[in-house]
């Protein structure tokens, strides 16, 4: 197995987690992490263990998605690292659509993926922007 290079895939990922946040559906955004996983900031740093673990992180996510009314996500892919056969770096910025059809920026963040048989899953996210 090698990491997973094709634009396509990473693509179908990508939109894959940008529905599961937009919708909260927490389980869909757990399947999208590797155990451990990490999340990076300025000021903060935590770590996950756990699929229940990735739930409790992403709960506050569900209401502000709703309160700011973005309904779709898109993550536009700025930049690939192969990291090694099976680490891709991901350097992403997320596009939001709000419910009355206008374009919301979102924040720029870098994504470490490991590819498994089952696709990529997040390893570490750092909020870049």
């Amino acid at each position: 197995m090698t990491a997973s290079t094709d634009l396509d895939a990473l693509t179908d990922f990508f939109d894959r987690y940008g529905v599961a946040l937009t919708s909260g559906d927490l389980p869909a955004i757990a399947g999208c992490y590797a155990l451990p996983g990490m999340v990076v900031a300025d000021t903060y740093s935590f770590s996950f263990t756990s699929p229940a673990a990735v739930t409790l992180s992403f709960v506050g996510a569900a209401p502000d998605y709703t309160e700011r009314e973005l309904v779709a996500a898109h993550a536009e892919i700025e930049q690939i690292q192969h990291i090694s056969a099976l680490l891709t770096l991901v350097a992403v910025r997320w596009e939001f659509l709000d419910s009355q059809g206008r374009q919301v920026p979102g924040e720029r963040y870098r994504y470490l993926l490991r590819s498994t048989d089952d696709g990529p899953v997040i390893c570490t996210v750092v909020r870049t922007g």
